[in-house]
């Protein structure tokens, strides 16, 4: 537990030093438009539901990224700005940074782009588990409690884990829909990941979720 303690301190340490100045060294990606006419019937998609931690290190396509971001919590509805997966009281409060071994992005839906955070592989502070380092693509959702209003604290946590549910399962969807392994994760080192975001303190890492192509 000792060497456990230790080796997360010199990452958060290691981790805040890399991510000084070097948001800049990232340029915004504009995703190609999801493509909508994809995908197997959602009886089938459920019947292959399923986690796996046997994921290969080759990188996904942007246009993977695209479909795959949209489906998670995109902007289906316009005219409304209303997502993929409800939220309560239309708070829209997870963000989704979309974590690649070059760097951070912020996944913006409105735009449906990734606006860059931080240079730097961070994918092992995403998770303990040995395969999330090497995965080409983790997400790791954040609920950002200042845009839930006039609600208790138990209640923010109850709502943003709700919420964060309804996009980790839609992602779940997706990867079973186009033979794409995924898995979603507890085990993310916040103390990390938030340091090297420069996170606020109402900014509260609820999970990690880990996608690539089966090995």
């Amino acid at each position: 537990m000792a060497a456990r303690s230790i080796r997360k301190a010199v990452m958060v340490v290691f981790l805040a030093g890399m991510s000084f100045g070097m948001a800049q060294e990232l340029k915004p990606i504009q995703l190609p438009p999801p493509q909508m006419d994809l995908g197997k019937p959602l009886m089938q998609a459920l019947k292959l539901r399923q986690s796996s931690r046997s994921i290969d290190r080759k990188p996904l396509s942007m246009q993977e990224i695209s479909n795959l971001l949209w489906a998670a919590d995109g902007i289906n509805r316009p005219e409304s700005g209303k997502r993929t997966a409800p939220s309560a009281r239309n708070w829209q409060e997870v963000d989704i940074y979309v974590t690649l071994p070059e760097g951070v992005y912020l996944y913006d839906a409105k735009a449906h782009a990734l606006t860059p955070v931080v240079a730097g592989d961070l994918r092992e502070a995403t998770g303990a588990q040995e395969f999330v380092k090497d995965a080409p693509l983790n997400l790791v959702y954040v609920a950002d409690y200042t845009r839930m209003s006039n609600v208790s604290d138990d209640d923010r946590r109850l709502f943003s884990g709700a919420d964060v549910g309804f996009i980790a399962q839609n992602v779940y969807l997706y990867c079973a829909s186009e033979g794409l392994a995924v898995v979603v994760r507890a085990g993310v080192n916040r103390a990390a990941f938030s340091e090297a975001l420069k996170l606020r303190a109402e900014q509260k890492i609820i999970l990690g979720q880990t996608i690539g192509y089966p090995k």
